[in-house]
């Protein structure tokens, strides 16, 4: 897109002056001003707007949608540099003044989803196809980002046009109830699976496919089964759905760290991520669990030191003592999300140093460490399990899938750790431990907790506050507060 500056002016140069001794002034009129009444006129117009509506989703998931997927649950610890008060997350000491990062972000990707759809029905393609694919990618991030923003404050302000200028009576509304949002979302759904032209992915597979909208489908049905009474029919969807993912070009990687290495972006496995680049972002959320420069103790084992090998980003937080404990050592997943340091002591003792994370070292350039490694939204193996538990949810045997899940964990040791059918809440508990060790660092975990209703059982911090169920939302922040006069704060907050 060229941005055009024209000039005009009377005089340029003092060349006449009049007897009243009067000066042409020099007009500047700027027509470089881009709104979106001159914007949205042509398929690469549409182009941009598609792309920044993924920078939208990429500033959230720099760290945001981590922080509200998983940083409350069981998953981290203080680690070495302080907290940079990431503890209120694990310790879920939340509160107006302390809310954690607000919706403002998420509502600016929202907007840009708004924007595709109002005005890309009214530009010309040269291809029907990638019209439809991208308002069906619009009506993907939107109930996607809905699908975040619900299960983290509940009711919701419903924004379903854009924001073009102040208008106090489209600007400021009140929060819909989370049942209407939830209506608003499955309709987004169901939009873009009918739009989206074939099963194909785009590469990198950083980008809305019908693939990975149905992997959205049956969390979102998965969730309003458990959570809003939704019952067998949405178990239904929710299990139908991950059978379409399974028609894609997807499958399991045979090694389980080889997913999230940053020269293996947009593997099979991958259904849909949030894409970064070396320079073209800054590191994400990754980088707070790794080891600073100069942390690494000299006395560390020499594994250690080959592992972590190039240090880099900050000791904020690391994974817990509680979760790493339970991954078997006969389980690939362990050495493929986390590394234990052990120092060396002057009599030969083993003493625990620090966790660091494995999942997204990045890349080293220079001499530096990039925590840039693409954040993955849904992959295979999660869906796998969510047909595990949709299956469960209607008293079917979840076995098979589950099963595909731990022959890849475990290799040839698969057979000590075969599942095998249970009562229908064995299994749920074998499901949801299966999503901890298969997900665990994804973003994943809270949701899943709430989702089960096991939040106040597993997650220490809460155990004594049971029946304080205002703790499974978020509150609203101060920020938004100010901002949104007819916004109110959450009940119990």
């Amino acid at each position: 897109m060229k941005l055009t500056y024209k000039i005009v002016s009377g005089v340029l140069l003092g060349l006449l002056f009049s007897t009243s001794s009067c000066t042409d002034q020099l007009e500047l009129e700027p027509t470089s001003v881009i709104t979106n009444a001159s914007f949205w006129k042509t398929e690469d117009d549409a182009r941009g707007g598609l792309a920044g509506m993924y920078v939208r989703l990429r500033n959230e998931a720099l760290l945001n949608l981590y922080i509200y997927g998983e940083a409350r649950s069981e998953i981290m610890q203080k680690s070495l540099a302080g907290t940079l008060d990431y503890d209120r997350y694990y310790l879920n000491t939340l509160n107006q003044a302390a809310a954690g990062p607000d919706w403002i972000g998420l509502y600016a990707a929202v907007n840009a989803a708004n924007l595709i759809l109002k005005y890309v029905p009214t530009i010309p393609f040269n291809l029907e196809s990638t019209k439809n694919s991208t308002l069906a990618q619009a009506h993907a991030m939107r109930a996607y980002l809905y699908f975040v923003m619900v299960r983290t404050w509940g009711d919701l302000p419903l924004r379903t046009e854009p924001t073009e200028g102040f208008d106090p009576q489209s600007t400021f509304l009140e929060r819909s109830p989370a049942s209407a949002v939830f209506t608003l979302i499955k309709e987004d759904i169901d939009k873009a699976l009918q739009l989206f032209p074939d099963n194909s992915f785009t590469t990198g597979r950083a980008q809305w496919s019908k693939a990975s909208v149905n992997a959205l489908k049956a969390d979102v049905y998965l969730w309003t089964a458990k959570r809003a009474n939704g019952g067998a029919a949405d178990f239904t969807t929710a299990l139908n759905a991950c059978d379409e993912v399974a028609k894609a070009d997807v499958a399991l990687l045979p090694d389980f760290s080889s997913i999230f290495r940053y020269t293996n972006k947009g593997n099979k496995e991958v259904l849909m991520a949030s894409g970064f680049r070396y320079l073209e972002v800054g590191d994400n959320y990754f980088n707070n669990m790794y080891m600073a420069v100069g942390a690494l103790p000299a006395n560390a084992e020499a594994v250690s030191k080959t592992i972590v090998g190039v240090s880099g980003g900050n000791n904020v937080w690391e994974p817990s003592a509680l979760v790493r404990n339970q991954f078997s050592t006969d389980d690939q997943r362990r050495s493929g999300t986390f590394h234990e340091i052990y120092t060396t002591g002057a009599n030969g003792a083993r003493n625990y140093f620090i966790s660091v994370q494995v999942k997204g070292q990045g890349t080293v350039e220079g001499g530096v460490r990039f925590f840039v490694d693409d954040i993955i939204l849904y992959r295979y193996a999660d869906v796998l399990l969510m047909k595990a538990e949709a299956k469960n949810g209607l008293g079917q045997d979840p076995s098979a899938e589950i099963n595909q899940v731990r022959q890849r964990a475990y290799g040839a040791k698969f057979d000590a750790y075969k599942f095998v059918n249970g009562t229908k809440e064995a299994n749920d508990a074998a499901i949801l431990k299966e999503r901890l060790l298969e997900l665990m660092l994804e973003g994943k975990r809270w949701w899943d907790l709430v989702r089960f209703g096991k939040a106040f059982d597993m997650v220490p911090s809460l155990q004594s506050q049971k029946g304080k169920d205002h703790l499974l939302l978020f509150p609203i922040s101060s920020n938004v507060l100010s901002l949104e006069p007819k916004i109110k704060q959450n009940p119990g907050y």
